[in-house]
């Protein structure tokens, strides 16, 4: 079977950060990702999507995203459910995430759309954070001066 996301959109307020009893780190968050269609008025349309992400990526989401960041999602989808206070059975489907990416230097969301309104943004830098990686470094290497760039073979992958 298969049950994988790709999902990239912005956020539509500041991440929510809490512990489980064992201290394990879980962050919660709604992406608002635009449709591949306008409605008929021109109007854009969106999904909001609930994003939940767990231990270290969620503690690096909750301290380097906020509302409006741009956030590359890749995860599986998650169906749960549970009685509320009235005796009503009440069903929540959101996207588990397994790495975040983001997208854009923190703190510059709002001047990286462009004039058509199409909030991804192909200048973004794309600095990741997964479950197995650290705190993300907004310095790419890859932005020019014009000079060859030095890779020696023991640097590369294969």
């Amino acid at each position: 079977m298969i049950n994988r996301v790709v999902l990239v959109g912005r956020l539509t307020k500041a991440p929510e950060l809490r512990y489980t009893p064992n201290g394990v780190a879980v962050t919660s968050f709604t992406l608002a990702v635009n449709r591949p269609f306008k409605k008929q008025d021109g109007e854009q349309e969106a999904d909001f999507i609930p994003i939940v992400v767990w231990r270290k990526a969620a503690e690096n989401a909750a301290n380097f995203l906020n509302k409006g960041s741009l956030a590359g999602i890749d995860g599986r989808i998650q169906t749960r459910n549970y009685e509320n206070n009235e005796g009503k059975r009440v069903y929540v489907t959101e996207v588990i995430a397994d790495s975040v990416q983001f997208l854009e230097p923190k703190g510059t969301h709002s001047s990286n759309q462009s004039a058509s309104g199409d909030n991804y943004s192909s200048g973004s830098k794309s600095t990741g954070i997964s479950q197995s990686q650290g705190a993300p470094s907004f310095d790419d290497p890859f932005t020019g001066d014009g000079k060859p760039i030095d890779i020696s073979d023991d640097d590369l992958p294969f």
